[in-house]
């Protein structure tokens, strides 16, 4: 909640330098567009497939560029059915604040592993999600399997 509730740092949380991919927690990284794990996730396994162009619609992208992100959308949903095995996906993008976007003005598409059961009563009663590994170590997981 301090992050959610404190000073935010200036500029994009999805425009930075390729020597940073590692502490970002990038899995993939691409000339269009790159994945990376969720730093506040919802399940285990949360990524963001996010545009390496900095636009705030999926229009302002060219078609090259768009393609390209869908492309590494299918992959990426692949790869997390191969590295996870979840029961399903949520593939989604939140457009503006009042939709539920917390970075509005750099597009990227969620994609959020779910399993039977993976609700609680953790988030209901006490405000808390838990995830049960690491983040580092589920990048290092999930490396190899966006190796392609």
């Amino acid at each position: 909640m301090s992050y959610i509730r404190g000073p935010k740092t200036p500029g994009c949380i999805f425009c930075f330098d390729r020597k940073e991919d590692d502490e970002r927690l990038v899995l993939r990284r691409e000339r269009r567009a790159f994945v990376m794990l969720n730093k506040y996730p919802y399940t285990g396994g949360h990524v963001m497939v996010v545009p390496a162009r900095h636009v705030s619609r999926p229009q302002d992208l060219s078609p090259a560029d768009f393609a390209a992100l869908g492309d590494l959308l299918c992959r990426t949903v692949a790869a997390l059915e191969r590295a996870l095995a979840p029961h399903g996906l949520n593939v989604g993008m939140n457009l503006g604040r009042v939709a539920g976007a917390g970075v509005e003005d750099h597009i990227h598409f969620h994609v959020v592993p779910r399993w039977n059961g993976d609700h609680n009563f953790m988030p209901v009663l006490g405000g808390a999600r838990v995830i049960n590994e690491y983040l580092e170590d589920t990048a290092r997981h999930l490396r190899p399997f966006f190796d392609w």
